[in-house]
């Protein structure tokens, strides 16, 4: 009863801000709502039915290759995680060997303690289309290149946002990748050197086995990050040009607060969250594991 009554705040917190919202949002995924978000009618499945099959701004399979809101997010996933994971990784390992280490880990890390606003504006100007604005096209233009229109063609413009944000992003995986580095213990990286183990040979069997739960750890940040991922593109692109760079959060908001769906939106919000819950199932079962194996 005595540990009840102290978990008793951070419960009803929870139920309060998280618990009766998740719920709220599912039944409400089930209903039409008129202007003022409010039930009028119980659709069942007909929301989810026209997410999938006559929403082609959601998901368009008569195309190909298919588009819609539903596949930019598996790019984001599939480019922002790897490349993220990859970059951060690389700069941990090749920043342990400089000299200049903290400072290298200070400037990479910076645009993670920077607002998602305030890196969209930054790279609203890096990608703006004229070259006296854009640093990206005065320096392609300073080659002899054509200046491009990042963020106003349909063919570039999520993979310039993607770039944009694994920007912001790289410096918490090299952060906590290094630490987990710094926790490997050099006697064991000096008796593979004195077996004659060349530094490939060290990084590929004993650091990166090693490094296997903090990848893990940052795998999961990342994909719950890019699953989410609304404000960049809200205040780079607003979702343009023709809608080719939104993703399902900003599906979400647009039916919800543009078109005053609230009950359509929910069900975007629904599909994020299933897509979430497999990610979290995976990251608890690691932990488990880990535990056990420890």
């Amino acid at each position: 009863m005595q540990g009840l009554l102290f978990i008793a705040p951070a419960v009803l917190f929870l139920g309060l801000l998280l618990i009766y919202p998740l719920v709220y949002t599912i039944v409400l995924s089930f209903a039409d709502t008129n202007a003022k978000l409010e039930i009028v009618d119980w659709v069942g499945f007909e929301n989810y039915t026209n997410l999938f099959t006559n929403d082609k701004e959601f998901l368009d399979l008569d195309s190909f290759p298919p588009t819609g809101a539903f596949v930019n997010n598996l790019k984001w996933v599939v480019l922002y995680t790897s490349l993220s994971l990859a970059l951060g990784l690389l700069i941990a390992v090749l920043a342990a060997r400089v000299r200049y280490e903290a400072f290298l880990k200070a400037i990479v890390f910076i645009p993670m303690a920077i607002s998602a606003t305030a890196v969209a504006i930054i790279w609203k100007f890096v990608y703006d289309p004229d070259p006296d604005i854009g640093s990206l096209n005065a320096l392609i233009t300073l080659f002899g290149g054509e200046a491009q229109a990042w963020y106003g063609r349909e063919d570039l413009v999520n993979y310039a946002l993607i770039w944009a944000y694994i920007w912001a992003s790289t410096g918490f995986a090299m952060v906590v990748l290094s630490a987990a580095l710094k926790g490997i213990s050099e006697e064991v990286i000096e008796a593979a050197r004195t077996d004659g183990a060349s530094e490939w040979d060290i990084f590929r069997r004993i650091q990166l086995p090693l490094l296997s739960l903090p990848i893990a750890v940052v795998t999961v940040w990342l994909l719950i990050n890019v699953i989410k991922v609304f404000d960049i593109i809200y205040v780079l692109t607003g979702g343009g040009p023709g809608g080719a760079s939104e993703v399902i959060a900003f599906s979400m908001y647009d039916e919800t607060f543009t078109n005053g769906e609230a009950g359509y939106g929910a069900t975007v919000a629904v599909v994020m969250l299933l897509l979430i819950i497999p990610i979290m199932a995976f990251n608890i079962r690691r932990f488990r594991s880990e535990r056990v194996t420890q």
